[in-house]
């Protein structure tokens, strides 16, 4: 019994095709959406959960998808999952907004599927702390951290050197510097890879992605943040790597797809088959790899540094980087305009330590309200 959390976005129906490819060992017990009520009543009409969610209560619920235990409003996540009494919990909410619903799934679920990364961003060593003190798997969904997590499984014990995270570079991998400050929305979500969503695109664009990926790639794998790198990797076939101190590389490879690591998780430690496209080295010819461009790429190089910082600045990172990206996607400034909002929170916010959730709210809350108020200057 599985519960799908933000089961309307990209890793979710991804999710959900392959409990439909596996009705014999896969059961959506809950299903749940921020305000997308049309498209979460269709699923619940294809997979008829326990129990269905939504922040945003909608006008009216259909007699056909009643059969299940409805929940609205700011807490209905967690208490669809509460009361699903799901095994596995797949946490694809995007934002910080998922942060309470791994920490539920934490006390109630037997693994957690993690595709949210801003939950260990922002509650890093309290969400795995909590996990080893339960002894509840935490399975990577994130391609690159499903790839290091694969890669892994054949260490047999010895130590690694360092963690390699690849990167397509998104939709604006070759611009230039000034080309990209007046980028478009429409021009930064043409992801030359990957069909995700706005938010997620938007900053594989910025490459803030990547340093939240390094983020989560810390506190999932134990590793520093000077032993994780970032490889650009325009065709997104070699998802991640690890190298060893003898210098030896493992890579896992594969076409993008989402439903590779997405079954892999639903499954582990058994792959699942879905129809994938097998890569074809004939017709590739080459794999290209490049170092990042810190200086067209400033949010990268700012997230590495909060990490190294610690106490509240990775939170802080993240709280106005969701602030400006939201901005930038309601068309209120141009895409140049994100790493700025970015620098100055992580320069104005007071840094504090994180003993606790409430510290985690507290300086988010923090983050956001010096972004806004960057955004209200910028906007005059």
């Amino acid at each position: 019994m599985i519960a799908i959390l933000g089961a309307t976005g990209s890793i979710g129906t991804q999710a959900l095709d392959i409990v439909s490819r596996y009705p014999d060992r896969f059961r959506a017990v809950c299903l749940t959406a921020h305000s997308s009520s049309e498209k979460l009543f269709d699923l619940v009409r294809k997979f008829r959960p326990d129990c269905a969610a939504l922040n945003v209560e909608p006008d009216h619920i259909p007699e056909d998808v009643k059969f299940c235990q409805w929940f609205f409003g700011e807490d209905s996540t967690v208490r669809a999952l509460l009361a699903s009494k799901a095994q596995d919990a797949l946490c694809a909410i995007v934002g910080i907004a998922g942060l309470d619903a791994v920490w539920a799934a934490l006390d109630v679920c037997e693994r957690v599927l993690l595709a949210n990364k801003e939950a260990l961003v922002t509650g890093g060593a309290l969400v795995t702390a909590k996990a080893r003190a339960k002894k509840i798997p935490l399975l990577p969904v994130d391609s690159e951290h499903s790839a290091i997590f694969q890669c892994l499984q054949a260490r047999q014990g010895n130590p690694v050197k360092r963690l390699l995270l690849t990167a397509s570079g998104g939709a604006l991998r070759d611009w230039t510097k000034e080309a990209m400050y007046d980028a478009t929305v429409r021009d930064v979500l043409k992801h030359p890879t990957w069909n995700m969503g706005g938010k997620i695109t938007v900053d594989c664009a910025s490459m803030a992605n990547k340093g939240l990926e390094i983020m989560e790639a810390h506190h999932l794998f134990d590793m520093p943040a000077e032993k994780i790198d970032v490889v650009i990797h325009p065709q997104s076939v070699v998802h991640s790597m690890i190298e060893f101190t003898d210098g030896a590389v493992l890579a896992q490879l594969g076409m993008p797809d989402m439903r590779g690591p997405i079954g892999y998780a639903m499954g582990f430690p058994e792959r699942l088959p879905y129809d994938a496209t097998p890569v074809d080295f004939y017709k590739l010819g080459h794999l290209d790899f490049a170092a990042p461009d810190y200086d067209r790429f400033p949010c990268l190089k700012m997230a590495i540094d909060a990490l190294k910082a610690g106490g509240s600045m990775p939170v802080v990172f993240n709280g106005a980087n969701e602030q400006a990206v939201g901005a930038f996607l309601r068309e209120r400034i141009p895409f140049g305009r994100i790493p700025e909002v970015v620098a100055h929170a992580l320069g104005a916010v007071p840094q504090t330590e994180i003993k606790s959730i409430a510290d985690v709210y507290a300086a988010d809350r923090a983050a956001r309200a010096d972004a806004e108020n960057t955004l209200r200057r910028l906007s005059c």
